[in-house]
């Protein structure tokens, strides 16, 4: 019985070990299911983007092929009219000496011949060597070569991860470097100073600032990064890890960060100083579209009521923050300027960022610093110059928008774009609502973005253009402007 009684102790043991077996099987089942989806959409993700930058490569291409289609047809127009000119000339000149050659005047054909005989010459010498050459080509003499790009697909695989060092440690964050201003925070973390495992990047995740989920809103080598698009008067907490090959580090411990709540001054920073040399820095601006933040700050406006033909609108959309809340005395104001780091390098800045311009005939785009996620903003730009009638576009973007085109030309834009007679509204490059009224130099352009309502209203010298321009926007959107040289423009915000 003794020996039994032993026996039976240790294959309980080994089915104790066994019932724990099967538990960490079925917690791997679930983590093999989750880590699959996860994969997926990392996978489908990363070829979509490479999708994209081919479309946007197609279309630039298409662009450089339609522009040597032009100036092909233009040098091949032009020399057709010149030498239609030239032949109407000779022609002319042939038939009036064909009548003088008729003439049975001796001394009056004496007294021209000669003249007549010159201007042939001369004329004859004006079709002279290349003048009845084409001056251009019919051929294209452009080659796309896709061979590299083809191989590249072709090898387009998977890397295997082969486990051969432990994970990282706990990232430490750093307060001293830590802070907000107006609606963004900026993090900054590093390792352990004792620490000798490789780090391959970092995630670091955010709460709604209502103490709800955390979720990733970056993942990269950066040790630094400035999350825009926040609320303003919200208390958020911020926690990141590492990973490598080998895994996740376990988190870092979780920071409070307070944002602002009267933005009235652009120098305001809470909780912590930021050196001012980091104090520009902008790695990116994670939250996107998919991020869906609760309200967590009703009743504020996010701008300064005018007196205008706007009031009834404004008002009519601030009812929906708060009906009891009193429109006077509403103060949490989001001021910005525009933003040289993500501009275009053609963009001209002056007046403290205030006004740009360029210096291209062609468009393109400059965004506003503050980006916004929530609320009801509006802000006003002043044409300061306006020749030759161009079109610029007014509305807001995302931070990734195309640069080098009018605004509204892609699926990350919403706009206005206006000439001197009517205007237009553009997204994904699709034109609608034709408004008549356009601008002049000293008029103003309006953006009314009621993120309550998840809409966009546009005005022009305080009077409404068009219906309702875009509804069921959501996400993050920056202020933004598409402009070329012939036009100046200067924000007010706030």
């Amino acid at each position: 019985q003794s020996q039994l009684s032993q026996a039976l102790n240790g294959l309980s043991d080994r089915a104790k070990e066994a019932k724990e077996f099967l538990v960490q099987l079925r917690n791997m089942v679930q983590q093999i299911q989750e880590n699959s989806v996860e994969f997926e959409a990392c996978l489908v993700a990363q070829c979509d983007a490479l999708i994209d930058a081919l479309n946007r490569r197609k279309a630039q291409l298409l662009s450089r092929v339609n522009k040597e289609h032009e100036h092909k047809l233009k040098v091949v127009r032009d020399q057709i009219s010149h030498c239609t000119v030239k032949l109407r000339q000779t022609t002319g000149l042939m038939e009036y000496c064909l009548e003088v050659i008729k003439e049975n005047d001796p001394s009056g054909f004496l007294q021209i011949s000669d003249a007549l005989i010159r201007r042939v010459h001369l004329t004859e010498d004006q079709w002279g060597k290349g003048t009845l050459t084409p001056r251009m080509t019919t051929d294209f003499d452009l080659n796309l070569d896709n061979a590299p790009l083809l191989q590249s697909i072709h090898q387009l695989d998977f890397v295997q991860m082969k486990v051969s060092s432990p994970v990282p440690a706990p990232p430490i964050l750093q307060l001293e470097e830590c802070c907000t201003h107006n609606n963004s925070a900026t993090l900054s973390w590093k390792q352990p100073p004792l620490s000798t495992v490789q780090v391959e990047g970092y995630i670091l995740e955010l709460d709604d600032g209502n103490g709800g989920q955390f979720r990733e809103v970056y993942v990269g080598k950066e040790t630094m990064c400035t999350v825009d698009g926040l609320h303003f008067n919200s208390t958020y907490s911020a926690r990141v890890k590492a990973f490598n090959k080998s895994g996740v580090s376990p988190y870092s411990k979780t920071l409070v960060l307070q944002t602002s709540e009267d933005t009235q001054s652009e120098e305001q920073t809470l909780p912590f100083p930021v050196p001012l040399e980091r104090s520009q820095l902008r790695r990116m601006s994670p939250f996107s579209s998919t991020l869906n933040l609760q309200p967590s700050f009703s009743g504020r406006s996010y701008f300064e009521l005018r007196s205008s033909a706007h009031q009834l609108s404004l008002h009519s959309s601030l009812q929906s923050l708060n009906s009891a809340v009193d429109i006077k005395k509403m103060v949490a104001v989001a001021w910005f300027s525009f933003d040289p780091a993500s501009a275009h390098a053609d963009i001209i800045f002056s007046n403290d960022n205030l006004t740009v311009t360029c210096n291209s005939y062609d468009d393109r785009v400059v965004l506003g610093k503050t980006g916004f996620s929530k609320g009801l903003h509006y802000w006003e730009l002043s044409i300061d110059r306006y020749d030759n009638h161009p079109d610029p576009a007014f509305g807001v973007a995302r931070i990734d928008v195309l640069k080098d085109a009018m605004l509204g030309k892609d699926d990350k834009a919403w706009a206005m774009y206006v000439d001197n007679n009517r205007s237009w509204f553009m997204h994904n490059n699709s034109h609608t609502n034709r408004t008549e009224g356009g601008i002049t130099k000293g008029a103003t352009v309006g953006v009314l973005l009621d993120l309550t309502r998840r809409t966009l209203t546009f005005s022009i010298n305080e009077d409404q253009q068009g219906p309702v321009a875009f509804e069921n926007l959501e996400g993050l959107f920056f202020p933004a402007v598409s402009l070329n040289r012939n036009v100046q423009v200067r924000a007010r915000s706030g």
